[in-house]
């Protein structure tokens, strides 16, 4: 993996909310993600992994060390990086077709490509036949695919996802996990998703960094080396899965 184009950088990351007395959420953050890698991030609530994707997408600044994505310090938010946040945020008067126009009408393509690309994503997200639904007609796992669509118009190299299906039930969120797989697969973007869920983890990505309690410092990587494409169905029955699981719930403190 050393050999491989690093997409993210992060060198002595800190952040404190409230001056020098205020909150310490990150301590010391460095780690490497690579491109086309899929990276999970794993650790307690409060412990500052939302800031540390806030901070990757230059939503907030650090006041100590270097972030670097595609080369370039980190100074604001970037076209070359998608973000899908917790919550869904949809405009409620639009359809599936103008949310996914967000963010890409200003650009000068021209009106007939767009509602070309616009088809093709709503064909890739699985939501033929709901173009011209609105927000309240879409069960939540529809909303969270037309939010991952809206970050993907812009067609950025780089994807930071915060627990995006944290809200969903089991089984949507299961199903979505695949979806995502299906959807990263297709266009290779280097993922960076925040979870709660172990599991989660352990399905999505090839690499997962675990977080300590506030304030936040990077643990331990764990490799997740399971074969591609995963199935939902069979994956949990590979002793390999299971033996993850117990590692990072292990240094997680919940096993």
């Amino acid at each position: 993996m050393s050999t491989e184009e690093v997409t993210i950088a992060l060198d002595g990351v800190g952040k404190t909310f409230g001056g020098e007395e205020g909150v310490r959420a990150l301590q010391n953050i460095s780690c490497q993600i690579f491109d086309r890698e899929f990276v999970a991030v794993l650790g307690p609530s409060g412990c500052g992994k939302s800031t540390m994707l806030r901070i990757i997408g230059g939503l907030i600044p650090h006041e100590e060390g270097t972030a670097t994505v595609l080369g370039k310090p980190v100074r604001g938010p970037s076209d070359d990086i998608g973000i899908v946040f917790q919550r869904a945020n949809l405009l409620p008067w639009r359809t599936v077709e103008g949310n996914l126009r967000l963010g890409v009408e200003e650009s000068n393509v021209p009106t007939e490509k767009l509602r070309e690309q616009v088809q093709t994503m709503v064909e890739m997200l699985g939501l033929t036949d709901f173009e011209k639904s609105h927000p309240h007609e879409l069960s939540g796992g529809m909303r969270r695919r037309v939010a991952i669509g809206q970050a993907l118009m812009r067609n950025p190299r780089v994807m930071l996802m915060d627990e995006p299906f944290g809200a969903l039930d089991a089984l949507t969120r299961d199903r979505l996990n695949v979806e995502l797989l299906r959807i990263w697969q297709a266009e290779r973007k280097t993922v960076v998703l925040v979870t709660h869920s172990i599991s989660e983890a352990v399905f999505l990505s090839d690499r997962v960094l675990v977080m300590s309690e506030r304030p936040g410092r990077i643990i331990e990587e764990v490799r997740i080396d399971l074969p591609r494409p995963r199935d939902p169905k069979t994956l949990p029955e590979v002793p390999e899965f299971g033996q993850y699981r117990v590692q990072l719930g292990e240094l997680m403190g919940v096993v």
